[in-house]
């Protein structure tokens, strides 16, 4: 009896039947599969939205024109840096790349000179069409504090120079508080640039105390009407989170109405080897600060996002090698050009709605 294949040859043709049936449903299996995976990712893999908040110090953003009642010779045309349209080109670009990396819908300014050059700077960032609010102050250099909002994300209802009148009737930079709504929730923004070391710690130090007092003077103010009040301050304040001056303003007596009316968003940073925002013979030091209220922390519906303070600290943005390596990329080191950045680094927070 000879072979006879036809049972064979008819289980093949079932089978390359139920396997035409069955590649031909694979695509469609796939398609689903793919779209459960994007949608899953949008609803667990997006960041979360929330107002973004920066500080920057820009380092010396000077126009080219010298002001005779500042001291602002060195950076206009003529002085002592030489500085032509190039380099100032060359700075706004710069500080331009910056605002871009932080992306905020909020970004406190200090060492500005006027209002113009916030505008020249809103001009070279394209991102986006800041609002800006600025005041010009009494500081001996020119230099002010500043604010860019996005008027899409934040509406501002009021703003205002506080004047700092230091012992002696010295005059330094105004602090800037706007008050402004974000999604119908008050927040109070204080922009600060306490003053330096310069002609020593030990002169300055008292001067910064009588900052904190006036700052806290003002704080007590608005915790009077609203001990639940969000408030978020935000600047150089030339002094390390766990310096005298700073303590003093965090433990500030508000007579119990809270028990902790402030917290300092950098503490966990504190010690941490190789961070911080502005190094001083070769120490990292944390001068650029975001201190929330206690209603930003515990009271809602407007919150800090936890997780979410941060420094801009990218590679372009340090030295990479020599002596200052590690150090903030600045753009003048005295009056030699280098091109970078600033010598301070950004930080940042997000604020959410938490209902």
């Amino acid at each position: 009896m000879g072979f006879n294949p036809a049972p064979i040859t008819a289980a093949y043709d079932i089978s390359l039947n139920k396997f035409r049936k069955y590649y031909a449903i694979v695509p469609i299996v796939l398609r689903i599969a793919l779209v459960f995976v994007f949608y899953n990712t949008l609803a667990w893999g997006q960041p979360v939205a929330g107002l973004r908040i920066s500080f920057w110090n820009v380092e010396n953003l000077f126009d080219m024109e010298n002001d005779p009642e500042k001291n602002d010779d060195e950076f206009a045309r003529g002085g002592r840096k030489n500085v032509t349209q190039e380099i100032y080109d060359l700075k706004l670009k710069n500080c331009a790349t910056v605002l871009t990396d932080l992306n905020a819908d909020i970004v406190g300014i200090c060492e500005v000179e006027n209002h113009f050059m916030m505008t020249e700077l809103n001009r070279v960032y394209t991102d986006r069409d800041y609002a800006i609010v600025h005041f010009d102050s009494p500081d001996s250099r020119g230099i002010d504090c500043a604010l860019f909002y996005d008027p899409a994300v934040f509406t501002v209802l009021e703003s205002r120079a506080i004047k700092n009148i230091l012992p002696g009737n010295l005059s330094t930079r105004d602090i800037v508080h706007v008050q402004g709504t974000y999604r119908d929730q008050v927040l109070h923004i204080f922009v600060n640039h306490w003053p330096s070391n310069y002609g020593g710690k030990e002169k300055a130090i008292p001067k910064r105390a009588a900052t904190a007092d006036l700052l806290e003077n003002v704080m007590l103010d608005i915790l009077a009407d609203d001990p639940d009040a969000d408030i978020l301050l935000i600047g150089d304040f030339n002094e390390e989170p766990i310096d005298s001056n700073i303590i003093g303003f965090i433990d500030m007596n508000n007579g119990q109405i809270s028990a902790d009316p402030f917290i300092n968003l950098m503490d966990p940073l504190v010690g941490k080897p190789g961070v911080g925002t502005y190094v001083y013979r070769g120490q990292d030091n944390l001068l650029d600060q975001i201190i929330a209220s206690s209603g930003l922390i515990n009271s809602g519906p407007l919150r800090i996002l936890p997780g979410s303070m941060d420094i801009l600290d990218q590679p372009k943005y340090r030295q990479q090698e020599g002596k200052y390596a590690h150090y903030p990329f600045r753009f003048w080191a005295g009056n030699r050009l280098l091109g970078g950045y600033s010598d301070h680094l950004a930080v940042s927070c997000t604020v959410i709605i938490d209902k």
